[in-house]
């Protein structure tokens, strides 16, 4: 099953970031020599049927062979074209984003979530199992991330709607 893996906070080609190779060679380390990296900023497709390992050994690698620290999630190409599918119709899509944490799934009818979200600029306006869309009240905004590390008390790592409208035209299959 395709998986994609969302690196933390990565910018690769930056100083003090993994590098395109790094990346690789951590996940050839974890079995998987054919993932492949999407854009510049740590998401990488790669097939699996336990990701949760994989990210596991990625994350270690990283940090042992490139001095790089970062947490990691995953979801699966599949989810992510679900996702995308019921989001790509909107008018405002370049204000949603979507962010992927290990909290289970957020209760959006909360009202300490719903403010929390507001303080930030933003509305979450979907929710599953360790993921969710949020609606930026600024276009080009990006709180994603933080929405979900408030809420959650952990990391998170987003992408915008039109950066995985383009990831699931080029693998879906």
């Amino acid at each position: 099953m395709l998986q994609v893996a969302f690196l933390r906070n990565v910018n690769q080609g930056q100083v003090g970031h993994p590098t395109t190779s790094d990346i690789r060679d951590a996940f050839a380390a974890a079995g998987h020599p054919d993932a492949v990296t999407f854009q510049s900023n740590g998401t990488v497709i790669f097939e699996s049927e336990d990701p949760d390992s994989v990210v596991d050994t990625v994350i270690t690698m990283l940090a042992s062979r490139a001095g790089s620290e970062r947490d990691c999630f995953s979801i699966s190409l599949a989810d992510i074209a679900e996702i995308v599918g019921v989001h790509a119709p909107a008018p405002d899509i370049s204000q949603r984003e979507l962010t992927l944490h290990h909290a289970g799934i957020i209760d959006l009818t909360d009202e300490a979530v719903r403010r929390t979200a507001a303080d930030l600029e933003c509305t979450i306006v979907d929710a599953g199992g360790g993921w969710l869309v949020t609606l930026n009240h600024r276009d080009r905004g990006g709180n994603g991330t933080r929405i979900a590390e408030v809420i959650t008390g952990d990391l998170a790592s987003s992408r915008g709607l039109p950066t995985l409208i383009r990831l699931v035209n080029r693998f879906a299959r």
